[in-house]
């Protein structure tokens, strides 16, 4: 990408056209996430149509011509980029049409149309509908709005770093979610044209590496498959200018697990009362689980989206109540006699341990005729407690078999 495709007047021109079109998302003090370090949280989950994609989508159909505005537009999307397009376009005057991965979350596809597109679902991923839209492009005649990879789109995106600046400008670090790489492409350059010292880190789910991939070899590189509970950053092949851009002006990528993930949705919930996606909550989990060298630095994170399926919620808080040490599955062997069960359950109970769920299996070919299995879940406070618990119960003469 040369050095005229962006500019820092066109981040700037972006703001101009999206003032009183975004939501301005104020910062929101977040000690608790990591103590260790002064973090604030960007909430583009409260931005209109709830990510921050609007912002590249609605700048980038505002500077069609005429002509190109007639024909209407098409994108792909999983889910975010879709329902920015369609919102863009309808305050526009003119048609959208939107191609989706058919496994996109029902909450956005509905959404999408809400917002006044077409919808085409695509089987596959992101990538295959990003294909079925370029086809559709060629047929029709309509002008192709990237998620991604667009001077404009990432102009838009850019806004947000402006944004951080004039709120903070003795921020220290900045953190962004990465899928294709317009969102960082865009406050990176921007925040690193206006305060060139301040970090600014990327975070990739660990089950879609596209761009942390790309940068280690030097070379873009298109992943044979992703799979991640962050939809939104589920990509195979970053950008040609968001790979250079990347490459340029952020000073690191680096991933999180999808348990990691999970306990970054539910600390925001439980503590600051925010509902974040996956892909919106990836900054979060690489701050919470020390990925990037934040300690002692006034951190912000950019929380991207909150457009999680509410099926999808449900699971990730299991998974964040597991990883965090606030559910405990255990596997007892028992001999089968009478008030042993009632002798577990009040050994638990004396160390804190809540009981939510009692399996005892007494027909198994991999234990003596006179013993049985008891599998428990409880609630429990941190891995601490759940190891409290384990000792209390070999201190009691029982065995743990998982």
């Amino acid at each position: 990408m040369s050095e005229n495709k962006l500019k820092l007047s066109d981040i700037y021109r972006a703001a101009h056209v999206l003032k009183g079109v975004v939501r301005h998302t104020e910062l929101i003090a977040a000690p608790k996430l990591n103590p260790e370090c002064d973090l604030y949280l960007k909430p583009e989950c409260l931005q209109h149509t709830g990510s921050f994609k609007l912002r590249g989508a609605y700048f980038k159909i505002s500077q069609l011509s005429p002509e190109e505005k007639a024909h209407g537009v098409i994108a792909c999307s999983a889910g975010n980029h879709a329902q920015g397009v369609a919102l863009g376009a309808k305050a526009n005057g003119i048609k959208s049409l939107i191609c989706l991965p058919e496994g996109a979350p029902i909450s956005k596809v509905e959404a999408t149309k809400r917002y006044g597109a077409d919808v085409c679902l695509v089987p596959g991923v992101y990538d295959d509908a990003y294909k079925r839209a370029l086809e559709l492009r060629d047929e029709h005649g309509y002008t192709f709005v990237h998620p991604f990879d667009d001077p404009l789109v990432i102009a838009g995106q850019g806004t947000i770093g402006l944004e951080i600046l004039d709120e903070m400008p003795d921020v220290e670090a900045v953190i962004v979610p990465v899928g294709g790489g317009g969102l960082i492409s865009g406050v990176a350059f921007a925040i690193k044209a206006i305060s060139p010292d301040v970090k600014v880190y990327g975070v990739q789910a660990a089950g879609a590496p596209s761009m942390v991939q790309s940068l280690k070899n030097d070379k873009i590189e298109c992943l044979s498959n992703v799979s991640t509970i962050a939809d939104g950053i589920s990509v195979k092949e970053p950008g040609v200018n968001t790979f250079e851009l990347c490459r340029q002006y952020v000073d690191e990528i680096v991933t999180v697990s999808e348990d990691e993930i999970a306990a970054a949705i539910l600390a925001m919930i439980e503590t600051e009362k925010l509902v974040a996606e996956g892909a919106g909550a990836v900054a979060v989990a690489a701050a919470m689980f020390n990925k990037v060298p934040v300690k002692g630095k006034k951190t912000v994170c950019l929380v991207s989206g909150g457009n999680i399926d509410v099926t999808i919620l449900s699971r990730v808080i299991n998974r964040g109540l597991i990883k965090t040490g606030r559910n405990y599955a255990v596997t007892i062997d028992l001999s089968d006699k009478p008030g042993v069960l009632a002798e577990v359950s009040d050994i638990i109970g004396k160390l804190g341990g809540n009981i939510i769920s009692v399996t005892h299996e007494r027909i198994s070919v991999d234990t003596p005729i006179t013993s049985c299995t008891l599998r428990l879940v409880m609630e429990t406070r941190n891995a601490e407690h759940i190891d409290f618990i384990r000792k209390g119960l070999i201190a009691a003469g029982y065995q743990i078999l998982s």
